[in-house]
C-alpha cells in the first residue's frame, strides 16, 4: 500500500475533538542552554486553562523531570547511570509540578499529577482503577499532568528495554481513555520529507494517512541531550492513533497557544488521520517516491 502525503498549504482542516491529549516535550520547556523556558510553562497553562473553560476534557503528558531536575542541581551533562537518572527525575519530578501549579493557579484551573508505569495498563484491575481516576478528574474539570514514575520504572531512561518514552505514553493515554485526538507538541515544525536541519529543501507533509517502513526511514534519529524522543518515537505514537481510528497533530511547541490555532482547523504542522478528507489539498507527494 502507497502512502500518500500532502504538501502544506493554507487551507483549514476539520479537527472535531472534546478529549484531547496533548504532550508537551522537554525541548519545548527547557531552553538548550539548559534554562527553564517560564514562558512557554505559562502559555501552556494559559491555552489548557481557556480550553478546559470552554468544556473541553484535557490531560497533559509532559516531559522534563530530567531537564528540569539538571537545570535544579547545576548540570550541564545528563548522567548515564541510571540510578543518577533517577534520582534526577524525582528532583525534577517536584519542581516540574511547582512550575505547573504556579501557573495554572494564576489561570484558576485545578490540576492533578498522575505518575505511570506501562504495567498499569497490563492488568485488568490497576488500568480500571487509573481510569476511574482520570474520569473523575475530567468530570470535576482537573486537568490530570501525566508523567512516567521514573524512580519505579526505567522503560524511557536509558535501559536495554525499547519500550517507553513519553510519545509513546501519550498515545497509550489518548487509547485508554478514548481520546479523540493527539497533540504533540516539539521543536520541529511538523513531519517533512527530509530532514529539514540538512537539507533546504525539505518539505513540511501536511497530511500523513498510512505509515509504513520508509516514513521510518524519513524520520531520523534521536532528540536532544535533555530529551529522549525523536521523530521515530512520534511516529510510533501515530501509527498507534491511525491504527486505532484517531487523530493526532504534530507541531512545534515554541508557543503552546497554538493549540488554539489547531483546534480551529488552520493549517499547523502534520495531521495524521485515517480521514483523507480532513482537508482539501491537491498539492500531492508520494514519500515512496522519494
Amino acid at each position: 500500500m502507497k502512502e500518500e502525503i500532502q504538501v502544506a498549504n493554507m487551507n483549514n482542516r476539520t479537527i472535531n475533538a472534546n478529549r484531547i491529549v496533548v504532550k508537551v516535550g522537554t525541548s519545548s520547556l527547557i531552553h538548550p542552554s539548559g534554562a527553564i523556558n517560564l514562558e512557554t510553562f505559562d502559555q501552556l497553562a494559559y491555552t489548557l486553562s481557556a480550553l478546559n473553560n470552554q468544556g473541553k476534557e484535557l490531560i497533559l503528558v509532559s516531559s522534563g523531570a530530567i531537564g528540569v531536575g539538571l537545570n535544579k542541581m547545576n548540570l550541564k551533562k545528563r548522567p548515564t547511570e541510571i540510578g543518577a537518572q533517577q534520582a534526577l527525575a524525582a528532583i525534577g519530578q517536584s519542581e516540574l509540578m511547582t512550575l505547573f501549579t504556579q501557573r495554572f493557579n494564576h489561570y484558576l484551573t485545578d490540576i492533578a499529577q498522575v505518575l505511570l508505569t506501562h504495567d498499569i495498563f497490563d492488568y485488568p484491575k490497576s488500568n480500571k482503577y487509573v481510569m476511574d481516576t482520570f474520569n473523575c478528574l475530567l468530570n470535576d474539570n482537573v486537568i490530570p499532568i501525566v508523567n512516567e514514575n521514573d524512580t519505579v520504572a526505567t522503560d524511557e531512561l536509558d535501559h536495554k528495554t525499547t519500550f517507553g518514552d513519553n510519545d509513546q505514553l501519550s498515545a497509550i493515554v489518548a487509547s485508554h481513555v478514548n481520546a479523540d485526538l493527539l497533540i504533540v507538541l516539539s521543536d520541529i515544525d511538523g513531519f517533512y520529507d527530509q530532514n529539514p536541519k540538512k537539507y533546504v529543501n525539505a518539505n513540511l507533509i501536511s497530511t500523513v494517512n498510512h505509515i509504513n517502513e520508509k516514513t521510518f526511514t524519513v524520520a531520523g534519529g534521536s532528540g536532544s541531550r535533555f530529551g529522549t524522543g525523536g521523530m521515530q518515537t512520534k511516529l510510533l505514537a501515530a501509527k498507534r492513533m491511525l491504527d486505532e481510528n484517531r487523530q493526532m497533530v504534530l507541531a512545534n511547541g515554541k508557543d503552546p497557544r497554538v493549540i488554539l490555532d489547531i483546534l480551529a482547523g488552520k493549517q499547523i504542522g502534520t495531521l495524521f488521520s485515517n480521514d483523507s478528507t480532513s482537508n482539501q489539498h491537491r498539492d500531492l507527494a508520494n514519500l515512496n517516491q522519494k
